[in-house]
């Protein structure tokens, strides 16, 4: 069945079209909206086609760790519900939801997107967590570029909650903003069938994919992370291709975050 699917691909794949007839480079519709939680510090909901995820973002206070006693701390985790693909199943995180968050993470991480310094309060002492949380509404093919997109919109539009003494009212926000950089870094992920190479796959066109590559470029171009999956492996060529393909579409989602 999946190389009956892979081969009626190719088909369209040689006229310069995909089945949905978008070109090879080009994204489905996104649509964002912020702020959909009333009991988080951030949140965004992000669409890219059909599918769609939502970010909460909550802050906790706690200790540094030993070896950054002036610096506060992120935490990434993903939810893939049962509700939103047949393929996914209820329990502890899969391999797939792990590799999702550490892929978030790591682009949000590596680009020092957020001033850790900024989330202390006292050193040795007192220091925010970010928690990030990612859930899947609809999986519809390219969560990691979707997730990316979501996280960094809900980052954007967090607020500390107010502090009281040792306890933190979580009913009442601030209008202090997360410590943020301009460092913005933009998730890519390109994705190789054949010798086909295409961005924002579809679910069916995900599930013949051969491999495929995320990176995450900040606002001034440079490449701060990259994750490469897929069962089959990738040539120099390949990867000089594929970053390419991102470095260029990078500039387009980037228009989202502002």
């Amino acid at each position: 069945m999946k190389e009956e699917l892979k081969s009626h691909m190719e088909t369209f794949f040689q006229k310069g079209i995909r089945f949905d007839g978008r070109k090879f480079d080009e994204y489905r519709d996104i649509s964002i909206e912020t702020d959909i939680s009333k009991s988080a510090e951030g949140s965004s909901k992000v669409k890219i086609g059909d599918t769609e995820i939502i970010v909460g973002i909550k802050m906790e206070l706690g200790k540094p760790y030993p070896d950054s006693p002036d610096e506060g701390t992120m935490m990434v985790g993903a939810e893939l519900l049962p509700m939103s693909s047949p393929d996914f199943e209820s329990g502890p995180p899969s391999i797939e939801a792990v590799e999702l968050a550490r892929v978030v993470d790591r682009g949000i991480r590596e680009s020092h997107l957020i001033d850790f310094k900024g989330l202390c309060i006292e050193e040795g002492e007192k220091s925010w967590t970010v928690l990030i949380d990612i859930i899947t509404m609809n999986a519809d093919g390219n969560l990691f570029d979707a997730a990316s997109l979501g996280v960094i919109i809900a980052l954007k539009n967090a607020k500390f909650p107010k502090v009281e003494g040792d306890k933190v009212n979580y009913k009442e926000l601030t209008k202090t903003s997360l410590p943020l950089t301009k460092k913005d870094p933009i998730s890519i992920t390109v994705y190789k069938i054949n010798k086909t190479f295409l961005v924002d796959p579809s679910l069916e066109e995900e599930k013949v994919v051969d491999a495929r590559l995320t990176a995450a470029i900040t606002s001034d171009g440079a490449i701060c992370a990259m994750q490469k999956g897929g069962v089959q492996p990738l040539s120099i060529d390949d990867i000089e291709k594929m970053v390419d393909i991102a470095s260029k579409k990078c500039v387009e989602l980037r228009k989202h975050i502002k």
